[in-house]
């Protein structure tokens, strides 16, 4: 039986919020909190950002980085470069409660295996909240990060899940040669700062007219602005909703009529190696790449357990037939214990059961999707600064110092997440390696190093393409549980030998603290660093460090300037100990990476409220210490090298 969109999405995203009342059910709780923006046809076309009072909370100000892959360097033997990709169709929460700005709860889709996707869908759209649904900006910032584009869903339902024809044409309603709703997804994308839109058009009784005009809407759009579009398999040329599980005569003038439409397709669930043979011979006869074709898989019900016919998709020894459309993969979250038991199933969907990228041999069908998709890299450009902070986590640090208690969710601090996860290489007993949320240096985790170390292990982290100059640096902060040595040298290797390490000894730690190493690579300038890891050596019976940041970086830590006209958008007294805020202020001179929010506590120090790399912040919580009359609020910029600024404040006063 065919498996399509339908009937999970209208388990989630549509049953779910016919049946429930409030749309920001946590309203009372968190004052007036920014949401995700969603829209109906008709609705969007009201929206200004000039006066929309989420939409200054809504920008992503992360730019899409480039990415690079070296074939030579894949971690798999099975897997392929420069082939067929990932596009994952990820539904963070319901359509209209996605906060803009993380939450106070570790226990959120902290995605951490970005170098295997192409683009994310940011999933929603239902017939009781809105069907134009824009990415919120920790997502984007993440994805951004990591070299992956970011897409809206456009979601019409079927009538039998509330869908109306109406608003389809709506959608497409033409005035002279301007469609206004295309005006608008072009303007919501632009603004947003994310990359294109994926369309799900399911509703029926539409004809051959209707569909001319969606293709129509998407070239028009096209032109208008830098923005993507992805097409659903599901109506095809004559305007019925009828999946073809492949690229056909019936469906194929969304991706050509006469010229290009849509970026790419979306193939229904149902697709076997026949179909995508002759999907992937008419996308060539059309001059398009059929790796611009994703065919479907469906994953929300089953995760790992998924049926799935990957010898057609991606043929031993062969060229993959398309490339590989996951909906739902934040199974591996939804059907998760808690946060540690998401990680290991995310591991487990993405690398494979060995938590092994260069060894996917398993008695499961699930390979893990590692064995496929060669590893891509955004490390493609200096400063490169990781604190392995997974955007998650029960505590915050800056600078090794907690400054905060409690869990929490940011993607728009998640650091670039390891290439490899992992890669280990020993004559010995391998070390093992992990995201450890017990102890950090920056964020909620650190990297950490374990086990029985009897010979030499080589950790291979980052895939990188770092130029190397004279003044270039290579920082590392460690911790170990005692002072003593650490066994540790920073490993490099560059791309004229990119199997070969160059190593740096990291000497023995003072204390039981946070201590850095600076490492200078001026002896290598002129040379490109294609790899960074880490080199053990010597004996020790329970080996265990920890490393809090790793930095390459050209000459002194920049510090950029103070932010300026810190001002309040909006107070919410939520109880008389209790206040939520809308923070803005000017952004700082110089390249900033993030800026961090604070509360000066009564006794001098000060309490992490969260961070943005935007200009303005929300701030969920700001409780009140004691009988406090004012609380100052403080905002530093923290630049790409992770130097900081002095603190801009303002202060809110309490009443009573």
């Amino acid at each position: 039986m065919r498996r399509r969109l339908l009937p999970a999405l209208c388990a989630v995203t549509v049953a779910a919020a016919l049946l429930t009342a409030p749309a920001h059910p946590a309203l009372a709780a968190t004052g007036d909190q920014p949401y995700a923006s969603y829209w109906f046809p008709k609705t969007i076309l009201d929206w200004d950002p000039a006066t929309d009072p989420d939409a200054r909370f809504n920008r992503s100000r992360v730019p899409l980085r480039p990415r690079a892959q070296n074939p030579a360097l894949k971690a798999g033997p099975h897997a392929r470069a420069g082939e067929g990709g990932i596009v994952s169709l990820v539904s963070f929460a319901p359509t209209s409660d996605n906060p803009s700005q993380g939450s106070l709860d570790a226990d959120y889709y902290a995605f951490g295996h970005w170098q295997y996707v192409d683009t994310l869908v940011f999933w929603g759209g239902s017939a009781a909240e809105g069907l134009i649904l824009a990415p919120n900006p920790t997502v984007i910032d993440a994805a951004h990060r990591n070299g992956v584009k970011v897409y809206g869903t456009v979601f019409f339902p079927p009538e039998v899940f509330g869908g109306q024809l109406q608003w389809v044409r709506d959608f497409v309603d033409k005035r002279g040669r301007t469609y206004p709703v295309a005006d608008k997804l072009v303007q919501v994308a632009e603004h947003y700062g994310f990359d294109g839109w994926f369309i799900n058009q399911e509703t029926e009784g539409g004809d051959a007219a209707l569909a001319a005009e969606l293709r129509s809407l998407m070239k028009y759009a096209r032109a208008k602005g830098p923005v993507e579009f992805m097409w659903y398999d599901a109506m095809t040329e004559s305007g019925a909703v009828d999946w073809q599980e492949a690229l056909t005569t019936a469906n194929d003038a969304f991706l050509n009529d006469p010229g290009r439409v849509a970026d790419s397709m979306f193939l229904d669930f149902g697709w076997d190696a026949a179909k995508l043979r002759s999907s992937r011979a008419l996308a060539r006869r059309l001059g398009r790449d059929e790796h611009e074709l994703y065919a479907g898989i469906d994953t929300e019900a089953n995760g790992y357990d998924t049926d799935v016919p990957w010898d057609a998709l991606f043929p031993a020894g062969r060229p993959h037939a398309a490339s590989l459309g996951i909906y739902r993969p934040e199974w591996t979250w939804r059907s998760s214990s808690g946060p540690a038991d998401f990680r290991a199933r995310d591991s487990r969907f993405w690398v494979g059961a060995n938590g092994d990228p260069s060894d996917t041999s398993t008695p499961s069908a699930w390979k893990g999707l590692a064995r496929y998709v060669a590893e891509s890299t955004p490390v493609t450009g200096k400063p490169f600064v990781t604190g392995f902070n997974l955007g998650h986590g029960e505590f915050y640090n800056v600078g090794g110092v907690r400054v905060r208690d409690g869990g929490w969710n940011n993607l728009s601090v998640q650091d670039v997440p390891p290439t490899y996860q992992w890669l280990v290489s020993s004559r010995g007993t391998e070390l093992t390696p992990s995201i450890d949320f017990g102890d950090a240096y920056e964020g909620g985790s650190s990297l950490r190093l374990t086990g029985r170390l009897d010979a030499v292990n080589t950790v291979r982290l980052y895939q990188t393409r770092l130029p190397v100059a004279a003044d270039t640096k290579l920082s590392v902060v460690v911790k170990t549980p005692a002072a003593g040595p650490t066994h540790l040298r920073a490993a490099v290797s560059f791309t004229d030998a990119p199997t070969r390490f160059a190593t740096f000894d990291l000497g023995s730690t003072r204390g039981t603290g946070w201590e850095r190493r600076t490492i200078d690579l001026s002896a290598h300038a002129g040379r490109t660093i294609a790899q960074i890891g880490f080199r053990t050596t010597g004996v020790k019976k329970d080996y265990d460090v920890r490393v809090g940041q790793l930095a390459v970086y050209d000459g002194a830590v920049d510090r950029p300037s103070a932010p300026s006209g810190l001002t309040m958008l909006g107070v919410t007294d939520v109880s008389d100990y209790r206040k939520s805020l809308r923070l803005a202020w000017n952004g700082s001179r110089g390249e900033v990476h993030h800026y961090d929010v604070y509360r000066r506590d009564p006794g001098g120090g000060r309490t992490y409220l969260g961070a943005t790399p935007n200009d303005a912040y929300f701030v969920p919580r700001l409780d009140r210490a004691g009988t406090e009359t004012s609380t100052t609020i403080e905002v530093e910029a923290v630049s790409a090298e992770y130097g900081r600024s002095r603190a801009a404040t303002v202060t809110v006063s309490w009443a009573g």
